[in-house]
Formats: C-alpha cells, structure tokens, sequence
C-alpha cells in the first residue's frame, strides 16, 4: 500500500474501487456481510482486494484502522440484529 494518508476515500482507491463520499456509502450499504462472513471472504473482492485487505487488517499500523472501520460498516445490519 502506498503512504497516502489512511482514510476510507484512499483504501477505496488503492482497492481500484470509486472513491467518492457517496459511491461509498452505497457501496457500504449494498455490501453488508453476514456476521459469520469475515471481511476478506466476502465474494465481491478479487485475489488482489482480498489480499490487501488481509494485510492491512492484521498490520499494526494506520491502514489496519481503516480496513477495520471498514470491516465494521460491512458488518452493521449482522450487528443491529444480535
């Protein structure tokens, strides 16, 4: 991953997905995750995405924030209904 400044707008660029406030809230609200579903099992990612985000997840550093941000929106509706 490249020394952009973590934030969801540039995690979304470096996953070569639309970066724009609200391509992101939808892509969040048209992507939620079963609660059994990790985040990098999701169908809709490549080998490549997935991978990226497997890295970032379990690094110790800025990105793994965002990823988990990430993680986290994927999985708010599994959360609402516990």
């Amino acid at each position: 991953m490249n020394t952009h400044e973590p934030r969801m707008s540039n995690l979304f660029l470096q996953l070569g997905l639309d970066a724009g406030d609200e391509v992101i809230r939808a892509f969040i609200r048209d992507h939620q995750l079963p609660a059994d579903v990790s985040l990098a099992e999701a169908p809709y990612w490549s080998a490549a995405q997935r991978q990226l985000l497997s890295e970032q997840l379990y690094a110790d550093a800025a990105w793994a924030i965002v990823v988990d941000r990430l993680n986290e929106s994927l999985h708010e509706d599994a959360a609402a209904r516990r």
